[in-house]
């Protein structure tokens, strides 16, 4: 069985809604996957944001969790975490560094093609030098700079759109796109089965 953890900023609105999609589609397929969310800012107990509850009502998705806080202990759980933003992802990873290599986006994972996977494995190993030489008080190259920049410019965002506040058909395009993305990585877990 695969256990996935979604994680977003509030886990009022992404990463339940990923996680009542998910659920809900593993299902349908008859898939063995465990799904949890958890938020990286928030407390444990809150509801699910009313337009999330009604945009998962209306596709007639089931969902009754509240919000958790993201700690060590469900990072252990996941066999794969999946985050709704890069800035989650790099977040998520500083705190926990050996999550690294269970830790995408959801849209990373979901629908990484090879050239873009090895852009953005440079781009992240380029980012962690300039970490390391900033702790120890020294500059990345010119060459090293430029680099980072193009790649920046480069490849795609991996980021569900935040439909946090707004009205209800900015949650039902997230929801959306989170179907989307859930589809590809349900075809993406399918694959990895059978071999």
């Amino acid at each position: 069985m695969k256990r996935i953890l979604f994680v977003c900023t509030g886990n009022t609105c992404r990463s339940p809604m990923a996680e009542a999609i998910m659920r809900d589609m593993a299902a349908r397929r008859s898939l063995d996957i465990e799904v949890r969310s958890a938020g990286v800012s928030t407390v444990d107990g809150m509801a699910v944001s009313a337009n999330a509850a009604e945009t998962l009502r209306r596709k007639q998705i089931a969902h009754n969790g509240k919000s958790r806080m993201l700690g060590d202990s469900a990072v252990q759980w996941a066999d794969l975490i999946l985050t709704m933003t890069a800035s989650h992802k790099r977040g998520l990873i500083g705190r926990f560094p050996d999550a690294l290599e269970k830790t995408h986006t959801l849209l990373e994972y979901a629908g990484l093609d090879e050239r873009i996977a090895a852009d953005l494995a440079e781009l992240e190993h380029l980012y962690t030098e300039w970490q390391m030489k900033q702790a120890l008080g020294q500059q990345i190259s010119d060459a090293d700079r430029g680099r980072m920049l193009e790649l920046e410019r480069k490849i795609p965002s991996f980021d569900i759109d935040d439909p946090f506040g707004g009205p209800l058909p900015v949650y039902e395009s997230c929801a959306a796109q989170i179907e989307k993305a859930v589809e590809k990585l349900l075809d993406k877990l399918a694959k990895e089965d059978q071999s």
